[in-house]
């Protein structure tokens, strides 16, 4: 058990350091050594995530291909270059709301840039909103309708009798995520030295060179010229979006203990969600004239698939160890599982720090966490900590972060874990997590007064 054990583990980290594709792929090379050479049996690939991956990011692609992407980012920038002083506060909820509305945080990369040049026009170290702001694109992910995080939680959850429903998973995890972002954006307002004080800074800025490369140019969207499909292909997104919503609401909504969902017959929520993106997509491809070839050349298709191919690999990896020691797991953890139930947002952090994907930690790690014991509105108030792989600082979003800051303040670190990203990332997650146990507890004080009697 616990060379097999090694062998996940050993796959997992191999997998990171090649990044991207490479997760899922030698994730296949752990699985074939479990089932091939020790004889275990195999576990059950994650398919309706990646259905609904695939369906998202396909209606996402079309989307950006037609401009709408570019007109979102366009009004938000509008948004930030009103109240500059506070692009602290306000760059970390623009990228957070970006990713609660397309679903990935891969949205960012269009608005870091802006960020950045805001603060450094205004003399405020952009280390400050940047961090932050690079946090905060990756939480929106389990605030979002469309994530798969979301949708595997909820797809999840249901299988194993906690009948919870995305509206329900959002009125947690969005005020949580939402209190944690503006406890990061405090902590980080004045964080570090003024750029009128800093040595390192004002040393850069004195040379000709790279005081133009940092003042010479203005990152913006605002020259964009925005078309009228761009705007039919934004309303027709946010048009699935409000659709998903309001059948998620069917399932919750029940009349005479019948949900209404089952009256009028809709299927089972991941369906559903699959259809509707598969509708808007086609829409925008009718109404918008979208290029295809721009479609899926785009960053949003492009990360989507590599989201599709780690997951695939890492939760049928997961799977096969974990659903072939599950008795051993559940006799050495029964005990901490019923004093201390909330210590799976331990376990849901580190696998996270390892795999870089929160839907993949979800579709890995919850599973076991049912089957363990622990109830749903535990698990539901901890979900904010599937968020880990800031810690060690390669994710695409945070490495972007650092070059669109051509103030030089936002780094990795010369010791790898001293980073830009560390501290708001750690307050962000600690207090979401927090706050999202809390709010759990006042929607369902049934279950947390018959835990604490």
């Amino acid at each position: 058990m616990i060379i097999e054990l090694l062998i996940v583990l050993a796959a997992l980290y191999v997998g990171s350091r090649y990044g991207s594709l490479a997760l899922g792929a030698i994730s296949g090379i752990g699985l074939a050594i479990l089932i091939f050479g020790f004889g275990l049996e195999p576990g059950k690939p994650p398919t309706d995530v990646i259905y609904i991956i695939i369906a998202a990011v396909t209606c996402a692609g079309t989307l950006q291909a037609s401009g709408g992407m570019d007109w979102m980012i366009q009004l938000a920038e509008k948004v930030l270059r009103r109240h500059p002083a506070h692009i602290t506060f306000l760059g970390p909820l623009v990228t957070f709301f970006l990713t609660v509305l397309v679903g990935t945080g891969h949205v960012v990369y269009t608005i870091m840039p802006i960020i950045c040049d805001i603060a450094l026009k205004k003399n405020i170290r952009p280390e400050r909103p940047c961090g932050v702001a690079s946090i905060a694109s990756q939480v929106g992910i389990t605030c979002s309708p469309i994530a798969a995080a979301v949708v595997a939680f909820v797809t999840i959850s249901n299988a194993n009798g906690y009948m919870v429903a995305i509206p329900q998973v959002l009125m947690v995890t969005i005020p949580a995520c939402l209190l944690g972002l503006f406890c990061a954006s405090l902590a980080s307002y004045k964080r570090g030295k003024d750029l009128d004080k800093d040595p390192e800074f004002l040393a850069r800025k004195a040379d000709p060179k790279i005081y133009k490369y940092m003042y010479g140019s203005t990152a913006t969207t605002l020259d964009k010229e925005i078309t009228r499909a761009a705007k039919v292909s934004v309303y027709v997104f946010l048009g699935a979006l409000l659709v998903i919503v309001c059948f998620a609401f069917c399932q919750m909504i029940k009349i005479d203990g019948v949900p209404l969902a089952n009256i009028i017959n809709l299927p089972k929520m991941n369906i559903c969600i699959q259809i509707i993106m598969l509708v808007a997509a086609a829409l925008n491809i009718m109404l918008c004239k979208v290029d295809l070839k721009n479609a899926v050349s785009g960053s949003v298709w492009k990360s989507g698939m590599v989201a599709v191919i780690a997951i695939y690999g890492i939760a049928w990896l997961a799977d096969t160890y974990f659903s072939n020691y599950l008795t051993q797991m559940e006799q050495m953890l029964s005990g901490l599982v019923a004093s201390y139930p909330w210590c799976i947002a331990f376990v849901f952090f580190l696998v996270s720090v390892l795999i870089n994907s929160q839907g993949a930690v979800v579709v890995a790690m919850l599973p076991l966490a049912y089957q363990l014991g622990i109830a749903g509105p535990v698990l539901l108030g901890v979900l904010p900590s599937v968020y880990g792989y800031f810690f060690i600082p390669n994710y695409p979003s945070d490495i972007a972060t650092v070059n669109f800051d051509r103030s030089g303040t936002t780094v990795i670190g010369k010791y790898l874990l001293n980073h830009s990203f560390m501290m708001p990332g750690l307050i962000s997650i600690s207090v979401s997590t927090i706050i999202g146990y809390l709010i759990t507890c006042i929607l369902f004080p049934g279950y947390f007064a018959s835990f604490i009697q």
